[in-house]
């Protein structure tokens, strides 16, 4: 694939500014060239087995409809010159790497990988391109679960950055660049720096300065850009970690772009450390994406990217409608608009305007109750709650009706006496055991009660947001067990990587 340089990349101007398109980001090459195949008369006559025949599979053509069984080609296929009609052909830019071009430029990449087993498999790519820079690296304790998990499987040894809790909120924030610095200072071996930015609450971090300060250290600064998937794409957003200095990003383009789930991208920065590491992300994307890669998901990145650079009226009105319900909670009596304490975090330099967090303290219902009342009496989906706060979050592209979702607030119960609510962030484990020794070692099943003090086999993370609560080879406190065992009550919560879902029992090792 052809890379496009910093000087083609597409540049996003400031606030305030005029938002210029260029005219082939109207383009949807993939998306295309999937359409054009689908309109042949074919007889298949290969996978998959429903063949684009909706009697074949009549219950898979009512979910996803006669159209998208008709695009839902095979990788090696989908990838076909429709000029030549053979499937390689030397020398010509594919459809894909046409589409994946366009994106690089519109996030300000020197080069993008789309990626269709979402960010989760973005971030088990980037922590094997670590491994192959070293052993060691530092990284931001409240990384979701999935960097955890792709550290255990290469072999990696963390060194943690802690990031800003607000214990009161419930919410997990990121780092700063002198903490960043201190820990690289103490950790020379470490090979690359990965951070979270946003939070999954909307905190965005310095990255320019936290890319100077593991540029200094001649690392690599790997950023999960996850919840910042629609960053530097309007001038009314953050800029994008891209743009700002990161060397590889990992961007859940679902999350708020809206493509389909589990379809994501992986971008490559700028300047020298970004280009030596393109070789080795290339080579590991091929070894982690599937051979069966859905035309489909791919297609719908195509989409998604046209969409939201080509249509900047659709992140005004979500915008907009996403301020109004701020500004209708900073009017209220019972509910508290929570942005400011999001941008008291020492860590924050602006955050997501797309993420609205609502404080229920003094509200006479806690956030957890509310989320649950929303979703059983009013089918209102709230992202996310702790029983502090009650947190939502507007697609970048989908304007909100204010009006049902403000008048389900106004009707949730108010109690006489403010309930309890109890410090929902429980302090990290002390560590025993190397990541990678703790999860593959004999295991046992024990009860809750017992497994304190006990060495934990597994991930655990209160989903959402996903961030580990306590890693294999540290020893469970009685203050995670008891919270995970909350969260796994709670009628919205789980626990992801528990072998019990009541948590009644914990694995730990042998």
């Amino acid at each position: 694939m052809q890379t496009v340089s910093a000087s083609t990349a597409a540049a996003v101007p400031s606030a305030g500014a005029m938002v210029t398109v260029p005219a082939h980001q109207h383009e949807t090459p993939y998306a295309d060239a999937i359409r054009s195949l689908a309109g042949h008369d074919w007889q298949r006559l290969h996978v998959p087995g429903h063949q684009a025949n909706p009697e074949n599979a009549p219950g898979v053509a009512n979910l996803v409809g006669e159209a998208a069984l008709s695009v839902d080609f095979p990788m090696l296929f989908s990838g076909v010159d429709q000029e030549t009609w053979r499937l390689v052909t030397p020398g010509r830019v594919t459809p894909l790497m046409r589409a994946q071009e366009l994106a690089a430029e519109a996030w300000g990449a020197s080069r993008t990988w789309f990626i269709t087993n979402g960010a989760s498999g973005g971030n088990h790519v980037a922590t094997t391109v670590v491994r192959g820079l070293g052993t060691e690296l530092v990284v931001q304790r409240s990384v979701h679960s999935s960097v955890i998990d792709g550290m255990t499987h290469v072999g990696l040894t963390p060194h943690f950055v802690t990031g800003y809790v607000d214990t009161g909120l419930g919410s997990a924030h990121g780092v700063t660049a002198e903490q960043v610095e201190s820990v690289l200072a103490e950790n020379p071996a470490s090979a690359a720096v990965y951070i979270v930015s946003p939070s999954y609450f909307g905190a965005v971090a310095d990255i320019a300065a936290i890319s100077k300060v593991a540029h200094a250290h001649s690392v690599p600064l790997i950023v999960d850009e996850s919840w910042g998937s629609h960053f530097g794409l309007h001038p009314q957003l953050p800029t994008n970690a891209a743009r700002l200095g990161a060397d590889l990003v990992v961007s859940s383009t679902h999350k708020a772009v809206g493509s389909l789930t589990q379809s994501a991208m992986l971008h490559l920065g700028h300047g020298p450390f970004a280009e030596a590491l393109a070789p080795l992300v290339d080579r590991v994307v091929r070894s982690h994406q599937s051979t069966s890669c859905s035309a489909l998901l791919l297609a719908s990145l195509d989409e998604a990217r046209k969409n939201i650079i080509t249509r900047p009226e659709l992140v005004e009105r979500a915008l907009a409608t996403a301020e109004e319900i701020r500004g209708r909670v900073r009017a209220d009596r019972r509910f508290r608009d929570a942005t400011p304490d999001i941008l008291a975090s020492p860590d924050a330099v602006t955050n997501d305007p797309f993420k609205v967090l609502i404080d229920t303290r003094g509200a006479g219902i806690t956030g957890s109750d509310a989320h649950y009342q929303l979703l059983r009496d009013h089918k209102i989906y709230a992202e996310l709650s702790t029983p502090s706060a009650l947190l939502l979050l507007v697609g970048a592209i989908s304007p909100v009706d204010v009006d049902r979702f403000w008048n389900a607030l106004q009707a949730l119960p108010e109690a006489a006496i403010e309930p309890e609510r109890p410090i929902v962030l429980p302090a990290p484990c002390e560590r025993a055991m190397g990541l990678g020794e703790a999860f593959y070692s004999p295991v046992e099943m024990v009860p809750f009660d017992q497994a304190v003090g006990r060495i934990s086999a597994d991930s655990l993370a209160a989903y959402p947001p996903g961030v580990p609560n306590v890693l294999p080879g540290e020893i469970l406190s009685a203050e995670v067990v008891d919270f995970l065992r909350a969260t796994g009550a709670a009628p919205s919560g789980y626990v992801r990587g528990a072998a019990d879902p009541a948590l009644a029992t914990f694995r730990v090792v042998a």
